[in-house]
């Protein structure tokens, strides 16, 4: 049985699929799954004035507006506000960091079905099992 449970979601509508698959992982007990999303960060190799608007302002509007997609998902689910994070950075890297603060036992995250191994699982997937220090649950959410 697991006690703590990162779900990792992308905030697309395959997200509930995943949060389905950790739900019977803790046999519904909600209180031991935690939601995370991670947004990419803009990059910043161009100069500031390629940009219609500050590129740190534009970032803090990405990372609002995914929080608030985040809280959607976590009421409809009903997990705890205090279990859902939005983080910034890159998805695998945050995700594992979470998960190692936070102790966790298992990460769940959705995979896609195309062919070959690397793109079943999704990049982001494929790059958490790398260096991830609990058990990790790819969840088959369907083709693009």
């Amino acid at each position: 049985m697991y006690n703590k449970v990162i779900v990792a979601v992308d905030l697309s509508e395959e997200s509930q699929k995943v949060v389905d698959a950790a739900l019977n992982l803790v046999n519904k007990d909600r209180s031991k799954l935690v939601l995370v999303h991670a947004v990419e960060p803009i990059p910043l190799t161009w100069g500031m004035e390629s940009y219609a608007m500050d590129p740190i302002e534009l970032q803090q509007k990405i990372v609002d507006h995914a929080g608030s997609l985040l809280e959607e998902i976590g009421a409809k689910a009903g997990i705890d506000k205090s279990n859902q994070h939005t983080k910034l950075g890159v998805p695998a890297a945050e995700i594992r960091n979470i998960s190692r603060e936070l102790g966790a036992d298992a990460i769940v995250i959705g995979g896609h079905g195309h062919s070959g191994w690397k793109v079943m699982l999704g990049a982001t997937a494929n790059k958490l099992l790398h260096g991830a220090t609990c058990d990790v649950l790819t969840v088959y959410v369907g083709d693009d």
